[in-house]
């Protein structure tokens, strides 16, 4: 296995070569499975490079990216941080970060205050950019501009055109090298009723508002991420292949949605319309899985649905475009159950698919831990 080792970001986005990425999904608190995915990743990698304790996902991956909650991880482990300390750090904010208004929001305001979150990523992040040379490889962080109705892809490649924009062309603009990560995740993770959005000075008298990359067609980002690294427009460029690019995206857990029809059918308006949002952020993740199964060699694939099933016997074109492996866990208490041994009541299970339940976040890693031993395998992780 070809492990990268002491490369600087420009080393990891410009080096002819293979190249790897890691798609991080949105999920609220829910991200700590996500965590647990990737301390199995660690591990196994760690062990296989020969570098124990001393290596970091950063030297693995070309570029990491995150929408939501995997913008937050992404952002940590760009900065080389090993996941242990990002658990740490995220058990940490599930406590301290997501403190109730004293009237408890959600319509007139947002249901959490911000200064709480903000307090916990400034520690880690003050004063960092995405220009800095911190970052020891490539990060992308997804958000939603919401003035706009635009998802925003803010990325660290020099060569990308917004990066450090010419100032002939855009005399008043904000280069992207230029603004905080802080600012940034606290846009990519604005969830509407959660928390405020944010407002960020993107050029001279310009102001855009931000809120959750997760309500962009983007909560799973890897299809985007995908797009950046390979659509000349980004200035990246990488070449496709089985042998030349792989594509890691890792879930948050997700469970379908299911209703009693006549029940579903004589709810007020406002929730069905958030029902029907739901749906839809849903059925944008299975696309993404779709198209990418079928874009792929895909080791780990998934059930699309009934009549696709996993795509595993398609193939779009004369061969696949990238190795692609997709790692998550379904939250039902039937998978649940016959999948990793985990016995819970159904109630139990609705609990732990809210995105927002500090009290559950050592449930849900002890959840990801037994996902993660059952399906990451160290084969799949080294094709390229």
């Amino acid at each position: 296995m070809n492990i990268h080792i002491n490369l600087s970001r420009d080393d990891h986005l410009f080096q002819p070569g293979s190249k790897r990425i890691l798609a991080l999904d949105g999920g609220g608190l829910r991200g700590i499975v996500a965590l647990a995915f990737l301390e199995r990743i660690e591990h196994l990698l760690a062990e296989s490079s020969g570098r124990g304790e001393a290596f970091r996902l950063c030297d693995h991956y070309d570029l990491i990216g995150g929408t939501s909650t995997g913008a937050v991880i992404a952002s940590g482990l760009a900065l080389g941080m090993p996941v242990a300390q990002l658990i740490d750090i995220y058990i940490r904010l599930s406590h301290e970060g997501f403190q109730g208004m004293r009237w408890h929001g959600g319509v007139w305001l947002p249901k959490f205050r911000t200064a709480p979150l903000l307090k916990v990523l400034r520690q880690y992040l003050a004063g960092v950019t995405l220009g800095s040379d911190q970052l020891r490889t490539g990060l992308a962080i997804i958000a939603k501009r919401l003035d706009t109705g635009s998802p925003w892809v803010f990325h660290n490649n020099p060569h990308g055109p917004y990066f450090d924009p010419d100032r002939a062309l855009h005399p008043n603009a904000v280069p992207n090298k230029d603004f905080e990560l802080v600012d940034l995740i606290r846009a990519s993770t604005a969830a509407p009723t959660f928390f405020e959005p944010e407002v960020i000075d993107i050029g001279q008298g310009m102001k855009g508002t931000f809120v959750d990359g997760g309500t962009s067609p983007y909560n799973n980002p890897a299809l985007i991420l995908l797009l950046v690294a390979t659509v000349q427009g980004y200035g990246f460029g990488w070449p496709v292949g089985v042998g030349r690019l792989q594509l890691t995206s890792v879930g948050t857990g997700h469970k379908p949605l299911s209703f009693e029809a006549e029940k579903l059918a004589q709810q007020p308006g406002a929730l069905l319309g958030v029902q029907a949002l739901l749906s839809l952020m849903g059925d944008c993740n299975w696309l993404t899985q779709a198209l990418l199964q079928w874009l792929s060699h895909c080791p780990t694939p998934w059930p699309i649905d009934r009549e696709m099933g996993d795509l595993s016997q398609d193939q779009l074109g004369n061969g696949p475009f990238l190795h692609y492996l997709r790692y998550d866990v379904e939250l039902t208490a039937e998978s649940l159950k016959t999948q990793l041994g985990v016995t819970l009541s159904v109630a139990e299970v609705e609990r732990l698919n809210q995105m927002d339940r500090p009290d559950l976040v050592e449930r849900l890693l002890e959840i990801g831990r037994l996902a993660a031993e059952r399906s990451v395998r160290v084969g799949d992780l080294g094709v390229v």
